[in-house]
Parts: structure tokens; sequence; C-alpha cells
């Protein structure tokens, strides 16, 4: 049977932010949809209305030309809708197969058949075989790696058998075999007829995977192209308002002669082989590898986070990374890879998140107002969207979060 969804004028407020003013978007079933837009256009907002996880102020939405209500995601998943979102919904003491079939396990009575459980479980994760690491039916997910968590929450939503899935930023933790598999999968889906909205900040998986592309800007759809009738450049300039794009110019070497800020020398563990190398001011360092090959640990010995042996040299002072709080001393922040469980606290408020690192020049008792005053001015020059500072993070789009692990470090 055909599926079509399509969501027309709708409007999405949270206190005297607008989220999302003018969205419209429409898909149906053996096609791929690209939902693109700049941070804190609107693309997880529409997303979620479209899953029932937030109800819109206006607009509709229709599911096979009917129009539909949703009041909770359960309500999305009964007309076959279910969406693999940017932040994880897994819980890390549960195994895969207990995740993968929460609320909706198969029974054998009134109790769940554990059998089927773990059957139904290794069924969906040969989709994966070959490219899924540790990934296995009985594994506590607070053992697997990003990238592993980001493929059950993949094989989470197909569980649910659906006729749309929306793949929100569902690459951004995966490999490049991974993401190659995904996309096998994405072009079985399609030609099974199930409808796909893919949502992505990556152009060349755009125009190897969709069909159509949507774009957002300042939450207005601003229009739609097919991806065999338009370029990089075009997409690019729908998205961002009055952008001049210029042909990219080579970037010269950094002055040799400059000071050398950090030096890392002979730095080994369990995961790092005797790595070294220099950085001087005004220098970007690029460290490049498959997932999984140590670059996090790299950067975590740096930070303090991991234990490390060899030398590290900052400033020409030889130091020693014990802890996250040695680091600090020395002026090294780390914006990590996972900001839902390394970078941000998502149930305390967008102040206390930007402050934390830098609390204690706020004095005893905490001068609240300079507190407010200097997270304003980053909110201002991040151009954080958001409806206060006394909001959690969880309120945010993830562009929008992520501007928040990066300002709590510019305000040390």
């Amino acid at each position: 049977m055909g599926f079509s969804l399509s969501a027309t004028n709708v409007v999405k407020r949270y206190g005297g932010v607008t989220a999302l003013a003018d969205g419209n978007l429409s898909v149906a079933s053996g096609e791929v949809v690209a939902l693109l837009g700049a941070n804190g256009s609107g693309k997880s907002t529409l997303s979620k209305i479209i899953t029932g996880v937030v109800s819109p102020n206006d607009g509709k939405v229709l599911v096979d030309n009917a129009v539909v209500s949703f009041g909770a995601p359960r309500d999305a998943r009964r007309l076959g809708i279910t969406a693999v979102y940017q932040e994880f919904s897994l819980v890390p003491e549960l195994t895969v197969s207990e995740n993968i079939w929460l609320s909706h396990e198969p029974l054998s009575g009134f109790l769940v058949n554990r059998r089927r459980l773990r059957d139904d479980t290794q069924k969906l994760l040969d989709l994966f075989a070959g490219v899924s690491g540790k990934v296995a039916t009985d594994i506590p997910i607070k053992e697997l790696t990003p990238d592993e968590r980001q493929i059950v929450e993949i094989l989470k939503a197909l569980s649910r058998n659906p006729r749309l899935i929306i793949l929100d930023e569902a690459t951004a933790s995966l490999d490049t075999q991974q993401v190659n598999r995904l996309f096998e999968l994405v072009a079985r889906w399609k030609a099974q007829g199930m409808a796909i909205i893919f949502v992505s900040h990556r152009m060349d998986e755009i125009f190897r995977v969709a069909d159509r592309a949507v774009v957002l800007r300042s939450g207005r759809t601003v229009g739609e192209k097919s991806i065999g009738e338009t370029n990089r450049q075009e997409l690019v300039g729908m998205m961002i308002e009055g952008a001049e794009l210029r042909q990219q110019k080579r970037v010269l070497p950094v002055n040799p002669d400059a000071t050398v800020r950090i030096s890392v020398k002979n730095l080994h563990n369990d995961t790092l082989k005797h790595i070294s190398f220099d950085v001087r001011d005004g220098e970007l360092l690029g460290i490049g590898g498959l997932q999984g090959q140590g670059q996090s640990a790299l950067l975590k010995a740096l930070f303090g986070d991991q234990r490390y042996q060899g030398e590290v040299i900052v400033s020409g002072q030889t130091v020693t990374m014990r802890h996250p709080k040695d680091a600090m001393k020395h002026a090294i922040a780390l914006v990590p890879g996972d900001r839902g469980t390394e970078g941000l606290l998502f149930i305390r408020s967008i102040l206390e998140n930007m402050t934390l690192p830098s609390w204690t020049k706020f004095g005893l008792p905490l001068n609240m107002t300079k507190a407010r005053d200097e997270a304003n001015t980053l909110v201002t020059e991040l151009n954080i969207k958001m409806g206060g500072l006394e909001l959690p993070v969880s309120s945010l789009s993830g562009g929008n979060a992520q501007k928040v692990v990066i300002a709590k470090w510019l305000s040390c």
C-alpha cells in the first residue's frame, strides 16, 4: 500500500521564539527527500512535529490525504512514522535487544519471549553485519561506542516496520563503511516503497542518496529542488540568505617562525602508539583516520581524561594532564564528539551549562547579573536561538545545543 505525507504552513513557537514560521514538506512512498537548512533553521522542529514529539501551533499534517493530529509519538508510530534523531534515546543499562524492542517487546502471554527477542534482534543486526563493531544482542548499551549506538538507534526505528523513516543526522557518528551500508539499505527501503526524509549537512551525501531537496531558512521553507536539476552552490545559496559563494582559495601555510603552542612527543597508552606533533599559534591541525583509530583517545589524553605516557609541552612548559582541570589551567578546552553524554547537562539550564567551566570568575556568592550578561553576549555572537537562558538545554535544537558546548569554553 502506498504512503504519502505532507506538512503545510506548519508553525511552532516556544515562548517568544518562533522555531518554525512556515514549514512545508511532502514525501511519498519510494522517495528520499533531503531536508536542508543551516543550524536553527527548523529542521529538527519540523521532524519532531511529523513524528508527534511536539505539537504545532498552526498548520496541518496530512497522512494519506487525511488530516492527522498527533498527541504523542505513539500516535505517529501507529501510522508507520518513526525517526532516528541526532540525540541518542537509548537506556545505557539495558541490552541492545531490550533497547530495540522497548515498549513493543514480543510476548508469550504476559511475559517477554526472550528467545524471540534475541532472534528478532539478530535479524536486524544482520543488516549491518561486518560493520557493526561489537554490537550484539545481549551487550549493554553503555559498553558501546557512539557509532555502535547509532546503529542500534537505526535498528530501533526499523523494528517498528515504518512506512516513513526520518534520518536526522543519522550518519554523523558513522564511519565510511557504516555510511555505505546505510545507503545500501536506504536504496533497498526505497525499492520496497518506504518513504524517507534525510536530514544532513553533508552535501556529498545529499547528492548521493536523495531525489528531492527541501530547504528551510529561518523557520520557513524557501524552496525545493530536484537533485538532478540543482547543484551544491544553489542549495547553499538557498540555505543562507545573502550568501556570496566564492571559489575556495588556497590557504597559505602557517608562519614557520610562529610560537609552538603545544608539542606532543611519544604520547602512548593502551590505544595510542607513540604520537608526536607540534601545533603553532594560528595553525589548525586536522586529525584523520577511520572511526575508532584513536582520534578521540588522543584528544581526551590531551584534556586529562585518559591516562598516557610521553611528553606534553604547552607554551614551553612540560605539563602532565592527570585531570581536565589540569588542561583547563593551561587554557586547553575540549568540544567532544558526543555532546549528549560528554558535553552538556541536558536537564540543566542554558545559563548553567554556559558558566559551568568558568563559574569561579563570577565570585562567591555568584554574581548572576554578570553571568547572564556574559552569557547573553555569547548568545548574540553565536546566534543561538532560544526561549531564554533559564530554559533547559534539552529545549534547543541540535545545532543550537552544539553552540552552547562551544560557548561554555569561550566564556573561559
